[in-house]
This record gives C-alpha cells, structure tokens and sequence, in this order.
C-alpha cells in the first residue's frame, strides 16, 4: 500500500472518486480533471453500481429460472421472504393501483442495500489493489490511483436514484389528476383560493423539490459519515481490528434501515402522486 504522508492526505485519497473527463481534445483522468467543469465521470462508482445492479438482477433471475412450487431450497425461500416483505409494505403503504410499484420497490430496497454493503469491505482493500495494477500496469504513483467501491457514498448516485424517483412522481400526478389537476394541486393547497395563488405555488414547489433532495442527501450523509469513520479507524493502528470490527456489527443493523427508509419514501411519495385531494 502506498505511504501516506499525513493522515489528511490518506483520507482524501481515500474519499477522492476515480474520474474521467474530456481535456484538452483527449481523454484526461483524476487530477486533470479537477478543472473540467460539469462533464466529469466518477467511473468507480458507475462501474461499482452497475457491476452490484447486474448481479442482483442475475442472482433473482436465476432464482426465478429454478423455483418450484414444492419444498423450496434456503436460497428460494429467502428471496421469497425479500419479496413478501416489499410486497407487504407496497400493500400497506401505496393506496394506488400500478404493477410497477412492488418491482420498483424491490429494485430500490435490494440495490441500494447491496450498494450500501460494500461499506463493510476494508476501506484499503481496493485502494491497495487499483494502486498495484496503477503501479506495475502503467508505472504510476499509487497515491495517483483513485478508488471509491462504495456508490453510496457519492451524492452523484443518491442524486441519480432520486431524480428517478421524481420523474415518476410527475409522471403520476399528471397521470392520474391530468395537467388540470396537477395544476390545481400546486396552485390552491393549502390556501383555497385564488388570492393565495402565489403562496400556494411558492410552497408546493418547495415541497415537491424537498422529496428527492431529502431522499438523496439521507442516504449519501450516512454513508458517507460511516465510510468517513471507517476510514479514521484503519489510521488508529494496532486498535483499528477491533474498532472495525463493532463499528461493522452496528452498521449491519444501519445498513438496511437506510435501504428501507429509501424504499418507504419512495412509495410513499408515489401513493401521494397518486391521490386526488
């Protein structure tokens, strides 16, 4: 593993994304793209978040693919306890009627946990990797390697999950209560009348753009606060085993309470999307 000089310039290589950007005519990556402007991908966390997303959707297609009706193997019958478990809360929760709720939710509660998981590899494992093919691949200085493995801890996929989710917050409302309605709805809540038009206006707006900012920001802050910690105690030294050890424990019970929290609000938004008050 590369030698850091300072404990501040550990933790910001291990904080720093691998990018990827258009300089100068060419390609340029990491510190040439500090200046690039807007158009700057974070190849680690797209490569990490597909690679997790690929696989969830093979492992419950293979599952699906061997189902029987008889006796199921663990593996079947804990994919189904994932399944039931989403589909109860889809059912309690979104007071609509749509097929695409339930595989969305089960999409966005299995992915992001998954995504959430990776916090639990030893913060210097792929670091150390990506710094020894940067090495002896290329003859680069490791400390040049970038790599973040967890994507959750960028706002860039939090950000990315919750526009989607908006997106399909409009596209319900509008469905279901038509532009007439969904112009009604901003216009004369909570104040119904015409005088208060622009107040109305003012605080719709603000709740309907508070949704996928809550959602993206809850989940990038914890992640990124507990990859922050894991990261100060790989620099304790002799104590950082057992110190990983009871923070990784207590984060097991974090983890999927922030995936859930992601799902709940999520369908939770799309039922009132779906409401015509």
């Amino acid at each position: 593993m590369a030698s850091y000089d300072t404990t501040q310039e550990y933790i910001n290589h291990h904080l720093t994304n691998a990018k990827m950007c258009t300089a100068d005519g060419g390609i340029a990556f990491n510190k040439a793209c500090a200046d690039a402007g807007f158009w700057t991908l974070h190849v680690d966390t797209i490569g990490s978040s597909v690679l997790i997303g690929v696989c969830f959707l093979y492992f419950f297609w293979r599952i699906g693919k061997k189902a029987t009706i008889g006796v199921p193997s663990k593996t079947q019958a804990f994919v189904e306890m994932i399944v039931e478990f989403v589909d109860d809360n889809v059912k309690s929760s979104f007071n609509g009627t749509s097929r695409l709720i339930a595989p969305l939710a089960l999409t966005i509660f299995v992915w992001v946990l998954l995504m959430n998981l990776t916090d639990l590899i030893p913060v210097d494992l792929f670091p150390w990797i990506a710094g020894l093919i940067g090495q002896y691949a290329f003859g680069m200085d490791p400390k040049d390697v970038y790599l973040k493995i967890v994507p959750t801890t960028d706002i860039n996929t939090t950000f990315a999950l919750a526009i989607g989710v908006f997106i399909l917050i409009i596209f319900y409302s509008l469905r279901v209560k038509g532009i007439k309605g969904f112009a009604k709805e901003l216009t004369m809540q909570p104040l119904n009348h015409w005088v208060f038009i622009p107040f109305n206006l003012v605080i719709e707006i603000v709740t309907l753009l508070a949704r996928p900012l809550s959602l993206s920001l809850r989940l990038f802050g914890n992640l990124y606060a507990s990859e922050l910690i894991f990261i100060l105690i790989a620099t304790i030294g002799y104590l950082q085993l057992p110190l990983h050890f009871a923070w990784a424990v207590f984060h097991i019970l974090v983890l999927p309470l922030q995936a859930f929290i992601f799902m709940m609000l999520t369908i939770v938004y799309l039922s009132l999307a779906c409401e015509e008050h």
